[in-house]
Formats: structure tokens, C-alpha cells, sequence
């Protein structure tokens, strides 16, 4: 792109594109959360390869870069893993995701009192209409599902606060030190996080697991897209502001999973689905204009 500023918008689209293609894959592996949580963690260290060799190999060694950089890595780490075997093992994904897919509420108001970022009227717009999207493009027909007590809840939340805070730390460490070294401290603490994930794994899950390089090469050659668009939004958030960032990347994404899963299962979406998925397309024509 000629006009620097609008780096942000390519790396936004380029995350989005590679979460929606892996949100539509991530159901078809065979492995539980926490396995799949392992093979992603080692797909990580692909990408921050590339991102080491780009500033030569030398990331940012000082104390408050490896803080921020650890917290980051656990807040999102953290979170997947919470997500997993607390979350989605207590309570129903129909009331999980809406709540979860908000954090972006969490990103903009720390993002708007901290960082004093702003946005012009046509901004507000579309960053209204993603958040509009976002519960929409997370409906899941309760009909099946049962809900006993409120813990789920809790868990729905720590996620819910996890990641806003995840995407807010990203662009405020983006003002310290290198994406890439951001990038590579998430790899890092992913990776410490990976024996806590085999712990976690219930012991008939372990017994059941069948372990073959074609499995194992399946599923990670569809965490790998998740691993590039983890990257991706790292330079997004150094090039744009927190507060387009990630509602636009939370709200286009689930677009391209339904587009994806309309075709690979040839089943309609819900019109709540539809309805977020012109929202989303709305907010991403319109949050491509803002002049930042």
C-alpha cells in the first residue's frame, strides 16, 4: 500500500482471512482442546522464526520488554486454555461466544482512557456496527443444550477479560518495543503453557488418542493459520489503532468461518447469523476509510 498508515488495514484482513479459514477447519480435527492447544503452540514457533529473522535475531531483552511480552503471551495462552476446560466443558457454546466475542468492549475503553485514542464520526459508525455483529455472528441454536449452574459463567468472563486486555497490551507494548518481539514472547509463553494443557487432558481422553503423523499433520496445518493470523494482528495493532483493530477483526473473521462452512457443509446460517454477517461487511467497508 502507498499510504503507510493504511498498513494497518492489510495485516487486519490478512488476520481475519486466516481466523476465518481456521474457525471453519478447527471442528474437523480428531484431537481434544488441550492436544489442540499443544500442536498450536508448536505452530507458533514457525511464524516467530520469521519474525526473529527480520530484526536479525535480537529481540528486546530488557525487563519491561519481557514483562509485557509474557503478559501478552498469557493473557491470550491463557485464555485458550481457559476456554477449553473450563468454559466450553461447564456450560453451552451458544452462551459462551457472545459473551467472549465482546472483548473488543474491553479493548476500546482502556484503548479510549489510557492511550487517548480517537476515532472521527465514521469510525464510531463502524466500530458500532461490529460490535453490533459480533453476538450476532456468535449464535448458536440453544436448542440442544442444557446449562447447570454458574460456572461457566465465570470462566465465560475471565476469557471475556483476558483477551480485551490482551489486545489492549498489544498496542500499548507496540509503542516499546518490536512486533516481533512481541510475537516471539507469545511464542515463548505458549510453549511453557503446552505441559500445563497435557496435564489437563482427562486421563480417558489419553487413552482414546490415536497419534499419526497424518492426524497430527492435519491438525497442525490448520493451526498454523491461526499461528500466522496471531502475528498478523501483532503488526496490525502497531500500525492502527486498538480501538478499529480489534472490533474489526473480531466481527470480519466469523464472516469468513460461516462463508467457508456454508460451502465445505452446505448448510444456510441462521438469519441471526445473516443479519451479523451484513453488519460485519458494513463495518469493515466502512472502518477501511477511517483516516488514521
Amino acid at each position: 500500500m502507498k499510504d503507510k498508515k493504511k498498513l494497518w488495514l492489510l495485516y487486519a484482513l490478512v488476520t481475519t482471512l486466516f481466523w476465518g479459514v481456521w474457525g471453519a477447519l478447527i471442528g474437523t480435527s480428531v484431537y481434544p482442546g488441550t492436544i489442540i492447544y499443544i500442536i498450536w503452540s508448536a505452530t507458533m514457533i514457525i511464524p516467530a522464526i520469521v519474525a526473529l529473522k527480520t530484526i536479525g535475531w535480537k529481540p528486546e531483552m530488557d525487563g519491561k520488554s519481557i514483562f509485557y511480552g509474557i503478559i501478552i503471551g498469557l493473557l491470550g495462552a491463557g485464555g485458550q486454555l481457559v476456554l477449553f476446560t473450563g468454559a466450553i466443558a461447564n456450560g453451552p457454546a451458544y452462551l459462551i461466544f457472545p459473551i467472549i466475542s465482546l472483548s473488543p468492549v474491553v479493548t476500546i475503553l482502556l484503548s479510549l482512557f489510557f492511550l487517548k485514542e480517537k476515532a472521527t464520526t465514521r469510525g464510531w459508525i463502524g466500530i458500532s456496527l461490529a460490535l453490533l455483529a459480533i453476538p450476532f455472528l456468535s449464535y448458536q441454536d440453544p436448542a440442544d443444550h442444557l446449562t447447570h449452574g454458574i460456572l461457566w459463567l465465570v470462566f465465560a468472563l475471565l476469557v471475556f477479560l483476558a483477551w480485551g486486555l490482551q489486545a489492549y497490551f498489544m498496542k500499548f507494548a507496540n509503542g516499546r518495543m518490536k512486533a516481533e518481539s512481541i510475537f516471539f514472547y507469545m511464542t515463548l509463553t505458549g510453549l511453557l503453557l503446552s505441559p500445563v494443557a497435557w496435564f489437563m487432558t482427562r486421563d480417558t481422553a489419553l487413552q482414546n488418542l490415536v497419534f499419526s503423523w497424518k492426524e497430527v499433520g492435519y491438525t497442525a496445518a490448520i493451526q498454523i493459520l491461526n499461528a500466522i493470523g496471531s502475528l498478523t494482528i501483532v503488526y496490525a495493532f502497531r500500525y492502527g489503532k486498538a480501538i478499529i483493530v480489534s472490533p474489526l477483526t473480531n466481527a470480519v473473521a466469523p464472516v469468513i468461518t460461516v462463508i467457508i462452512s456454508l460451502i465445505l457443509y452446505k448448510t444456510m446460517p441462521h438469519n441471526i447469523i445473516l443479519i451479523g454477517m451484513v453488519l460485519s461487511v458494513l463495518s469493515m467497508f466502512v472502518l477501511a476509510f477511517e483516516d488514521i
